[in-house]
């Protein structure tokens, strides 16, 4: 009867989400086409002026000239003049990005302890080193695979769509500051990203590598001592408990959150740019369509039909996630679905942290298919060598920023520089970026699903329910 009841709540929030991100979108459309027309008109004159005058510039040769510093004085007026207009827009639908945000914020204030408690347990459960290190080492080969599955897959499809240069888009000038700053390649600044100088740092910046790295430790230790170790393992047990009650009431409020969230994308966004990118946004849900069919058909070699009952139980994280454009916001919920699925919580609450550091199968498409459509962009033909080597580039700078806002954006940033590509180039996505991030997103929580599931077959801690 509980679990009937229980059942039946999820399925009312699904709803609730579901009308939410509904009435989100026509309102923002509406607030588009109305309330922030004005500002959206401005921004778009401010931008034909500057392509513009940009294209004018690029044709004098010598910068000393009269005309070449009025221009670009001209230049720095309409780029100021552009600003302004946005900060007005972002100023008049400020509060519907606050509902989303409000509840990313009550999230980021849950996972931390909950990834703690319950590795800490899981952990614990696990017993001995030896076991840690087995599932472990079975989790980042399924990791790695999917990861460069997921890179692969991007490569050939942007080698097969051509969006680059299918598009025509008017490139930006090569030393505008997109504002991304590009990830540190170095194995001493990975190494740091791991290891926690301070839990209560690493737990306050939800550095969520750290906090597993802690935890691991925390948990065999705990288990080493036997039975003083039991009183830690209750107790922590009993927290996580507690957090994810507070997860339930923290949920009751993300229909509201999607529909804030919505709302604000649709009305800065409208439908003209829709219409401009297309092709790149059509293309790259092919490719997250075909990424999912290829992690489902992997995880159902070894969980064979169950695939279905699992994605039936995650469809409520994964419409969470694509609404707000985070797979944090879903990682309570995901959770506690998986287990409610048949993974043990030993293997739910190691295997799952894990992912959102190492197994992020949507931001890493989205990486070789974003830089390589850039280089496209530019002319830059790449041969097949240094696209794999762009691809183990990035297989290897993902992995360090894990937290990193526009973690995506900061990788592809420092790859496009290690291979003499325009940074610059990132500023044709920016304006598309949070609807590419929203199926990046639900990606990242499909991939991670599975990859639990797939783990828990393996070591036979996958309860049919």
């Amino acid at each position: 009867m509980a679990e009937f009841t229980t059942a039946k709540k999820g399925n009312r929030l699904t709803l609730y989400i579901i009308i939410g991100l509904i009435a989100g979108i026509a309102l923002g459309f509406w607030l588009n086409s109305s309330y922030v027309n004005k500002e959206n008109e401005r921004i778009a004159i401010a931008e034909t002026r500057i392509k513009g005058i940009d294209h004018r510039l690029s044709v004098i040769t010598d910068t000393t000239t009269a005309l070449y510093q009025s221009l670009a004085g001209e230049l720095q007026t309409v780029s100021k003049e552009k600003s302004a207009a946005i900060a007005e827009r972002d100023d008049k639908i400020d509060g519907f990005a606050l509902l989303a945000d409000i509840f990313l914020r009550l999230i980021k204030m849950i996972v931390a302890p909950l990834v703690f408690t319950t590795l800490v347990v899981g952990v614990a459960k696990l017993g001995d080193i030896k076991t840690v290190g087995r599932i472990g080492g079975r989790t980042l080969l399924w990791f790695f695979a999917a990861s460069f599955t997921s890179l692969l897959l991007g490569m050939m499809l942007v080698n097969f769509f051509k969006p680059g240069l299918n598009m025509h888009l008017a490139l930006p000038d090569a030393t505008v500051d997109t504002g991304i700053k590009k990830t540190a390649l170095t194995l001493k600044d990975f190494l740091y990203h791991v290891f926690p100088a301070s839990i209560f740092e690493s737990m306050a910046k939800n550095e969520i590598l750290q906090i597993v790295v802690f935890s691991l430790f925390f948990g065999v230790a705990t288990a080493s001592i036997g039975e003083k170790g039991e009183v830690v393992i209750k107790a922590m047990d009993a927290i996580a408990h507690v957090i994810l009650k507070v997860t339930g009431y923290v949920m009751n409020f993300a229909p509201v959150a999607v529909f804030g969230a919505m709302t604000a994308i649709i009305a800065k966004q409208g439908i003209g740019i829709l219409k401009t990118y297309s092709i790149f946004i059509s293309e790259f849900y092919t490719g997250l369509l075909l990424l999912w069919i290829i992690l489902l058909l992997a995880g159902s070699l070894f969980i064979k039909k169950r695939i279905f009952t699992l994605v039936k139980r995650i469809k409520e994280p994964i419409l969470l996630a694509f609404s707000t454009s985070s797979s944090e916001a879903a990682f309570p919920k995901t959770m506690l679905e998986l287990e409610r699925f048949g993974c043990k919580d030993k293997i739910v609450s190691f295997v799952l942290p894990l992912g959102y550091s190492f197994n992020l199968d949507g931001s890493m498409m989205y990486m070789t298919f974003a830089s390589l459509f850039i280089a496209q962009s530019y002319g830059i033909h790449l041969d097949f060598g240094t696209q794999m080597s762009m691809l183990l580039v990035l297989m290897l700078t993902s992995k360090g920023v894990a937290g990193v806002p526009r973690a995506s954006l900061v990788v592809i940033a420092g790859t496009l520089a290690t291979f003499n590509i325009p940074e610059a180039g990132l500023a044709l996505l920016l304006g598309i970026d949070p609807l590419l991030d929203m199926g990046r997103s639900a990606t990242n929580v499909v991939g991670n699903s599975v990859a639990t599931a797939v783990v828990s077959k393996w070591e036979n801690a996958l309860e049919t329910t």
